[in-house]
């Protein structure tokens, strides 16, 4: 197995196919079969034998298999690579689609076949699956080289040993990839367990280099729908490492950093949430406007050693979305509230805000208290922000919050 996220992505659908199939033989459906003729010892004396037609079988119910849980998730792994074109020629398909997830939907059907060609019962075995998969992955990556770029995640547990993303990108518990480098799996020391590994897999030409860049990018954006998907701060180690093929692994800076604060745990059944979750905010973050910048210094926010900051930074991103005619206007706290809170829990809330802007101001002046309940005050601002920009980029808001909370306000005023 050379590259992981397909081999995940393509087991599991197989272990699905086994079961669909399974259930339809169960319930009547039989595998057809064609009488084949050979030669016995006697050149004379023809023998014939039964071959099941388990192709055409599986072939004549793709579209039952197109609507299992795990087919997405394989059809994309198969599509963001080069070579399935290669490898329906060599099974001698003869139309080979232009489109990638036309080639990709074909690729799959070939590739249920070739695991239970001429089987009976649709039972997985070790056997069947390596065979299939070692059929496809060398078509795949034939004078390609695979390129791997790792890097760790704090805060974040698995109870999967993997959990593929899409497009390459998938999460690995570190006690999983055991080639990976002792720094990646241990930075810094003192831990109980190995980390997660953010993990970028690609195919290139011979001799290119290991996408590092890519990978930064790519990563930046999974922490950026960890940190919106759950309260928990998510951070992302400073630097990756990189190899191609069976080259030694090289170290890089990605330009992350902070640290976690506390430990979100993603079970087996939260998998495909998260998944959906991270697919939706790497397609729908905006690269510029008012948006944007809000979003970047909500993680800047995240990446701060000191609350006083932190603090400055969320507030910051809150007046980018709430408050442009600036803070001298002095509407933040009662717009924040309008969106925030319930009608009863306004007058509380405003205060709270009203509290963290009053604290701004002395930590500019550099007059911040050592105790005036930061910490808390933090995660109140922090969670504000963040249900903010979460809801816009899921859709549920729209994006001009501020005219939506002073039409609250004038609602409730009017009902006052």
């Amino acid at each position: 197995m050379r590259h992981r996220p397909l081999h995940v992505a393509l087991s599991a659908f197989a272990d699905e196919c086994a079961w669909q199939l399974s259930e339809e033989t169960a319930d009547g459906a039989e595998v057809p079969f064609e009488i084949v003729e050979s030669r016995g010892a006697r050149r004379d004396t023809p023998l014939y034998c039964y071959r099941p037609l388990t192709e055409t079988f599986i072939r004549d119910r793709l579209g039952v298999l197109e609507r299992l849980p795990s087919y997405p998730s394989a059809a994309r792994a198969l599509a963001a690579l080069d070579g399935v074109g290669d490898y329906l020629r060599a099974q001698a398909e003869p139309r080979v689609p232009v489109d990638p997830r036309e080639r990709a939907d074909l690729a799959l059907g070939v590739f249920v076949s070739r695991v239970f060609r001429e089987a009976t019962e649709f039972v997985i075995t070790p056997e069947r699956f390596d065979r299939a998969y070692r059929e496809l992955e060398d078509a795949l990556l034939d004078g390609r080289a695979q390129a791997v770029v790792v890097a760790p995640l704090f805060g974040l547990r698995l109870v999967s040993p993997e959990l593929p993303l899409g497009q390459g990108l998938s999460l690995i518990r570190g006690e999983e990839m055991q080639d990976a480098p002792a720094a990646a799996l241990w930075p810094g020391g003192g831990a109980d367990e190995p980390c997660v590994l953010a993990c970028l897999t690609s195919t290139n030409e011979p001799g290119a280099a290991a996408p590092l860049s890519a990978a930064a990018a790519r990563f930046r954006r999974l922490l950026t729908a960890l940190r919106l998907y759950d309260p928990v701060r998510v951070a992302l180690g400073p630097v990756a490492w990189e190899r191609t093929g069976a080259g030694p692994w090289s170290i890089g800076d990605i330009g992350t950093g902070g640290r976690a604060n506390g430990v979100i745990t993603i079970a087996e059944e939260a998998e495909d949430e998260l998944r959906a979750f991270c697919n939706l905010i790497s397609r729908r973050t905006p690269r510029a406007g008012e948006l944007a910048w809000a979003l970047r210094r909500y993680e800047l926010g995240c990446e701060r050693s000191s609350a006083f900051e932190a603090l400055t930074d969320h507030l910051l991103g809150l007046r980018a979305l709430l408050e442009p005619e600036g803070p001298q206007s002095g509407r933040l706290a009662g717009r924040l509230a309008a969106l925030c809170a319930t009608p009863e829990q306004r007058l509380a809330v405003t205060e709270r805000v009203a509290h963290a802007v009053s604290m701004e101001r002395t930590i500019v002046a550099g007059l911040a208290p050592i105790d005036g309940g930061v910490e808390k005050l933090l995660a109140e601002i922090a969670g504000h922000l963040r249900a903010l920009l979460r809801d816009v980029l899921c859709g549920h808001l729209d994006s001009d919050l501020r005219s939506l909370a002073d039409r609250l306000l004038a609602e409730s005023g009017a009902a006052a």
